[in-house]
This record gives C-alpha cells, sequence and structure tokens, in this order.
C-alpha cells in the first residue's frame, strides 16, 4: 500500500508493466468508467488527485507519466472494479499495444 484516504486506495502493481507502476481503485465498487454517472463521478477526480500526489512523490511528476483508465473486455480491462494505472520512471511510447 503506498496512499490511503477514506475513497481511495492506492497500491504497486502485482506485474509492473514500469519502474512506477501504482493503481488506485475507488473504496466504494464501480464495476468501471463505463458506470460513471452523477452520483459517482466524484470518483474519477479523487482517483486522479491521488495519482497525481504519489507521482510527485516517487519523483516522476517533472520527467512525466502516463494515467491509465481500461474499459472492458477489448479495452483490457481484467478486474470488475474501476482502477487508474500510474505509469512513470521510462519514457512511454506512442502507440500503446
Amino acid at each position: 500500500m503506498v496512499y490511503e484516504n477514506e475513497d481511495v486506495l492506492g497500491f504497486k502493481d502485482v506485474n509492473p508493466q514500469a519502474p512506477v507502476h501504482i493503481l488506485f481503485v475507488p473504496k466504494k465498487h464501480i464495476p468501471g468508467v463505463h458506470a460513471i454517472n452523477s452520483s459517482n463521478q466524484d470518483s474519477i477526480q479523487r482517483l486522479v488527485l491521488a495519482a497525481t500526489s504519489v507521482a510527485r512523490e516517487h519523483g516522476v511528476e517533472e520527467s512525466g507519466y502516463r494515467l491509465v483508465i481500461n474499459c472492458r473486455k477489448e479495452g483490457g480491462q481484467t478486474v470488475d472494479h474501476l482502477h487508474l494505472h500510474l505509469l512513470g520512471g521510462r519514457r512511454m511510447n506512442w502507440p500503446p499495444g
């Protein structure tokens, strides 16, 4: 665990794709970004704020980082709970695969 507040947990990915690879999840269950609506839209803001704070703490704020949210099977979502990936510590390629 690298981050926790009343709404969000942040922890290192078990299969990191970059030197810094941290997942952020809302404590409230939301199946994915496709399930964001007016009653839970603040969850995205809280995930991004947590990620930007941790990016600063892990020394990738200045060099740059990527934030990723996968949506459903073909979008690469493998866990049925909204989560945001913070990836940093190396140059990111484009297009992603």
